[in-house]
């Protein structure tokens, strides 16, 4: 009987334990229960309720000044993600980071800290986590070990019931200086530093752009609104960065199940490279790939408002490359594959307007200006 007994109590302390146990583990992971290889780097509005008392925490609203419509999260401050990029008149483009020493710089200036753990967060209706991604991107450039998107931003935390206030919280500035060895210049990825790889078989290039800009059949504009040449990085596959939301409405990123569907092909053992048109949807990429434990992955941050600019000759073409294969990004498996030939789908006359009097059947277009 005393035994029965015994083992009982046992039995409900063990009960308790494991409870208490996975409690913590929901809060460390952010309780976003998607089972991310990198759930660290997400958070939702009830672990950013549960951690209000931590004072190594810096909750920033990153939303342009015209979609800021007035109401934060208790304790934000306000730091407008396109702060950190400056518009290149001499190059034609528009919408380029600002660099390694005033990206420390505007850190400093808004009170961040090297040891601070960062919450970034937009707006379902404006970003849906694409701008609050450009931030995380910037920090993880850094060497920053600490910070994290709220998922579905202010309309989250609004969702769950969180209050919220007028006016943000205003910083003492401190100065923000990360080591050298620390900075990842690898994730900041050039035109010149991509051209020479376009063949190599560990760099694997993921275009996030709408499937009509991939193919050349939408165009994008320069700084001074010229059109760009129409296609996409050679050898680069598509996968429209709207496609990580579990709907356009809600904006909330699919689990991650879905996402290795979603990403099938993807080795995570190699490079990727994400890019867009301005480096805003491509850092919204190259976040989820980090969530899904892409480690080395990299943003091609000019994007097409360099590699598409008609007064430089990187080669372009318009044909689909497909990722073949069953391998999932996280699972073991074989290696991805490329189907050079794809599938193109491209209008009529697309590729002699993109970037010459020549194209291939294969859909390539010659490297003119």
């Amino acid at each position: 009987m005393k035994n029965g007994k015994l083992i009982r109590y046992v039995a409900i302390a063990a009960v308790l334990l494991l409870g208490v146990y996975c409690s913590a583990a929901s809060a460390i992971s952010g309780e976003t229960g998607k089972d991310y290889p990198n759930a660290r780097f997400l958070a939702t509005a009830q672990w950013l309720k549960s951690q209000k008392d931590d004072a190594s925490l810096v909750i920033v609203d990153v939303r342009a000044e015209k979609d800021f419509a007035g109401k934060l999260i208790p304790g934000a401050i306000r730091m407008p993600w396109e702060q950190f990029q400056y518009d290149d008149t001499a190059g034609n483009m528009g919408e380029v980071f600002v660099g390694i020493a005033r990206a420390q710089q505007l850190l400093g200036e808004h009170g961040i800290a090297r040891n601070d753990t960062v919450v970034l967060y937009d707006s379902v209706k404006r970003d849906g986590g694409a701008t609050s991604s450009y931030i995380f991107w910037v920090l993880d450039l850094l060497g920053h070990k600490n910070m994290k998107v709220l998922e579905r931003g202010i309309d989250g935390w609004i969702d769950a019931g969180g209050a919220t206030v007028p006016t943000a919280r205003k910083p003492e500035p401190v100065l923000y200086q990360a080591p050298s060895a620390e900075i990842n210049l690898r994730k900041w990825v050039k035109a010149e530093y991509l051209l020479p790889r376009l063949g190599d078989p560990y760099y694997q290039i993921l275009d996030v752009r709408s499937r009509e800009e991939y193919l050349g059949e939408k165009p994008n504009t320069a700084l001074d609104g010229t059109v760009l040449r129409l296609g996409h990085v050679p050898t680069a596959t598509n996968n429209d960065y709207t496609l990580n939301w579990t709907t356009p409405d809600s904006k909330a990123i699919k689990p991650y199940k879905a996402l290795q569907k979603l990403y099938s092909g993807l080795d995570p053992g190699r490079a990727v490279i994400t890019y867009c048109h301005s480096g805003r949807r491509g850092s919204f990429g190259y976040f989820v790939l980090r969530l899904m434990g892409f480690e080395d992955a990299m943003l091609y941050e000019p994007s097409w408002m360099e590699w598409g600019n008609k007064r430089y000759y990187y080669p372009v073409e318009t044909a689909e490359n497909v990722l073949t294969g069953d391998s999932l990004p996280g699972a073991t498996s074989t290696s991805a594959a490329f189907d050079r030939q794809g599938k193109t789908t491209r209008k009529s006359g697309a590729a002699a307007t993109s970037g010459g009097d020549r194209g291939s059947k294969s859909g390539y277009v010659s490297c003119g200006g």
